[in-house]
């Protein structure tokens, strides 16, 4: 199983890191420059809001799926016909379930219009996902990890056009961003049914209610862990635009300009800036940095439920597994989140050189400092929620999900009238690190592992070696020759990865000669 984990692990990095970052930096980035912070926070505020209602869409059944799949692979031919019906059915609850939340929350017509294709490329994903569940249940990761990267292939194709292709005179709109995404998620939904279908051996839907009932019944703890994850993951944006204003208060203005003898324009924009869409946009380019890092973090646990699960059945200990991919994850993780929080400036201002002048950078580098942080937090929880996944322990890890949220909620009431995205940012790390935590020591309860003090003590030598590299590599200059004054920083950025995979090495954190043997004798 050791053997299988690398293998595959190191195909779906390959591609995804070949595919994803083009997709985040080149395509993704690009939009929220065309269109302004302002209007990509719009869109932003209204994804998130859109991923409230996913349990809805999939009731758990994914994640139930899976481990189920790689435990029993029969069950393929008998529950895909139901569950496919079951599915549609939980789609159109969804739809309806979301407008209605958009009808509370008074949303305009260009949000409602904008909600429903969402919507629609919701219940694709969601589609997909389930799907593919369904071929990493029979270990298929091969397959697995094309389909994982084939949306986002499409999405820089279509993207790429409309933006470069020089198809339109118009503007780039973000209707058409979404409208790109709803083609691809149709084409790899359509691809990867095909290949279910000929696995399943599927004839006809099947209208079954007492199956659709021991589904959801089944699904159940799933759903809800589900649906408490994606409320403290994706609460933050929505928050930001119910506790801020919507827009500045344009009669006022000249009034208090007037009185206060400021400028006008200069007034509005200030004012401008405290919106909840504006937040969300500013939120937004802190975040896109932490999505292109949990792409890595989220490949880990992809590979693990099926594997974890198989192993459990087979009554196979999971220690060795554990310490392996978790040493992986965390050392890569810390790298990462370290080089990223003291070179966050520079990065954010490589990213966003369009905001310069306007204090836009700062407040983004504050946000993703924040959010960074969290990475490693959530690079821990795709390791132990996913083993106490696969071994079934959904109540504990329901309740450790309701702190969670209720953690996430309360801080975010208190942090983001005062400091508006960066509270709702510090409200996300104190999130994150409080369910790590949790997990790990849940696990350690359920498991009864030995724990391991050398190691602890290796990876806190690990930690403050990477930060002393990152303290040292930030203060000193360095002239690189082959590189523009500005941009000198990258030259100290790769001697800090440098140094630190070294110290990785040299602490047997990463053991090339153990990986080796592994590749070899695992079979």
């Amino acid at each position: 199983m050791q053997r299988k984990f690398l293998t595959n692990l190191g195909l779906l990095l390959f591609l995804n890191l070949l595919i994803k970052p083009v997709w985040i930096f080149g395509i993704d980035l690009t939009v929220q420059r065309n269109v302004g912070v302002g209007e990509y926070g719009f869109y932003f505020v209204i994804l998130n809001f859109s991923f409230l209602f996913n349990i809805i869409l999939d009731f758990g059944i994914t994640n139930f799926n899976n481990r189920n799949i790689a435990q029993h692979n029969h069950l393929l031919n008998k529950h895909f016909s139901g569950i496919l019906v079951l599915k549609l059915l939980l789609g159109l609850a969804y739809v309806m379930l979301a407008f209605i939340g958009a009808l509370i929350l008074r949303y305009s017509p260009a949000q409602f219009w904008l909600l429903g294709w969402l919507a629609l490329n919701q219940f694709l994903l969601s589609f997909i996902l389930y799907l593919r569940s369904n071929i990493s249940g029979f270990l298929m990761f091969k397959t697995d990890s094309i389909l994982s990267v084939l949306d986002r292939l499409l999405m820089i194709l279509f993207c790429g056009l409309l933006l470069w292709g020089h198809v339109t005179v118009s503007k780039f709109r973000i209707e058409w961003f979404v409208y790109s995404q709803t083609a691809a998620y149709s084409i790899t939904a359509a691809l990867a049914f095909l290949i279910v279908v000929k696995k399943a051996r599927f004839r006809k839907l099947n209208w079954n209610w007492p199956f659709f009932l021991m589904i959801i019944k089944q699904s159940l703890p799933f759903a809800l862990l589900v649906l408490l994850m994606t409320f403290y993951n994706r609460l933050d944006p929505v928050m930001l635009e119910v506790l801020l204003p919507k827009r500045a208060p344009n009669i006022q203005v000249g009034i208090i300009a007037t009185v206060c003898h400021l400028n006008p324009v200069l007034l509005q924009n200030v004012l401008a800036e405290k919106t909840g869409d504006f937040q969300a946009g500013i939120y937004a380019s802190g975040f896109r940095l932490l999505d292109a890092a949990n792409m890595i973090a989220y490949l880990f646990a992809v590979l693990l439920v099926p594997i974890f699960s198989k192993m459990i059945k087979k009554r196979q200990s999971v220690e060795h597994m554990l310490k392996l991919s978790f040493t992986l994850i965390i050392t890569l993780a810390i790298i990462v989140a370290m080089g990223s929080f003291f070179y966050s400036y520079e990065m954010i201002d490589l990213l966003y050189n369009t905001h310069a002048g306007n204090n836009h950078i700062s407040s983004s580098t504050h946000v993703f400092q924040m959010l960074i942080l969290g990475f490693v937090a959530v690079s821990m929880t795709y390791i132990f929620g996913t083993l106490l996944t696969a071994n079934g322990n959904l109540k504990h890890l329901n309740i450790i999900a309701v702190a969670g949220l209720v953690i996430n909620l309360v801080l975010n009431l208190l942090l983001i009238p005062r400091f508006l995205a960066s509270g709702s940012a510090i409200s996300s790390l104190v999130t994150q690190f409080t369910m790590a935590i949790l997990q790990v020591i849940m696990v350690q309860r359920v498991f009864k592992f030995r724990i391991n003090y050398r190691f602890l003590f290796t990876l806190a030598v690990f930690v403050t070696g990477v930060i002393a590299f990152n303290l040292l590599s930030h203060s000193i200059v360095i002239h690189w020759s082959f590189l523009p004054a500005t941009r000198a920083w990258f030259g100290n950025f790769a001697l800090m990865i440098a140094a630190s995979v070294l110290l990785a090495l040299l602490l047997r954190l990463w053991s090339l000669k153990s990986l080796v043997r592994i590749l070899r004798e695992d079979r």
